[in-house]
C-alpha cells in the first residue's frame, strides 16, 4: 500500500499545482499579453518550449511505466508477455501524441487571433486524436487479452485509462479556454 501511495503521490502533487499555474498565467495584465503576442516567440523560446515538452513526456512515460508495473502485479511469466506488448503500445501512443503536441502548438500560435475556421480545425483535430487513441486502446486490449486473458487485459485498460485521464487533466488545466472574438 505504501508503495502505491509513493507512486501516485507525484501525480496528485502535479495535478494540485496545475490550477495554480493556470491562475498565475491568467493574472497577467492584458497589455503584457498583447505585447508578447505582437513580439511572438523567439527561436530560443521555441526551443525552450520544445525542450520542456520533451522533458515532460520522458518524465510522464517513466512514471506511467512505474505505476503500471506496480498496479499490474504480474508474475515473471506474465511480465515477459506483458512488457513487450506494452512497449509496442507505448511507441504507437507516442507517435499519436505527436499529433496532439502539434495541435496544442497550433492552438497556442493562433490563440490571440482565433477564427471560426481555425477553432473548428483545431477541435476536429482534437476529436480525431481522441478517436484514434480510443482505437489504439481497443487494439491493445485485444492483444493483451489474447496473451494474458481478459482479467489482466481489463486491468491494463483500466489503469492506462486512469493514467491517460490524469495526463489529460494536466494538459487541459494548463491550456486557456478560447475566448469569444479572439
Amino acid at each position: 500500500m505504501k508503495k502505491r501511495i509513493a507512486v501516485w503521490l507525484p501525480f496528485f502533487v502535479l495535478l494540485a499545482t496545475c490550477p495554480a499555474a493556470l491562475a498565475q498565467n491568467k493574472a497577467q495584465p492584458e497589455a503584457a499579453k498583447d505585447q508578447s503576442a505582437q513580439s511572438g516567440l523567439t527561436d530560443a523560446q521555441k526551443k525552450n518550449v520544445q525542450a520542456y515538452v520533451e522533458l515532460m513526456r520522458i518524465d510522464v512515460r517513466d512514471q506511467k511505466a512505474e505505476i503500471m508495473g506496480s498496479v499490474m502485479q504480474l508474475n515473471i511469466d506474465d511480465a515477459a508477455k506483458f512488457w513487450p506488448i506494452y512497449s509496442e503500445y507505448d511507441a504507437e501512443l507516442t507517435k499519436l501524441n505527436n499529433l496532439r503536441v502539434q495541435n496544442i502548438t497550433d492552438y497556442a500560435a493562433n490563440y490571440l487571433q482565433m477564427t471560426d475556421a481555425k477553432a473548428d480545425e483545431l477541435i476536429q483535430s482534437a476529436l480525431d486524436y481522441q478517436k484514434q487513441r480510443g482505437e489504439l486502446l481497443a487494439k491493445y486490449y485485444e492483444r493483451m487479452k489474447q496473451a494474458l486473458g481478459a482479467i489482466t487485459a481489463a486491468r491494463f485498460l483500466m489503469v492506462e485509462h486512469q493514467l491517460l485521464l490524469l495526463i489529460d487533466l494536466q494538459i487541459a488545466s494548463s491550456l486557456p479556454v478560447v475566448e469569444q472574438g479572439s
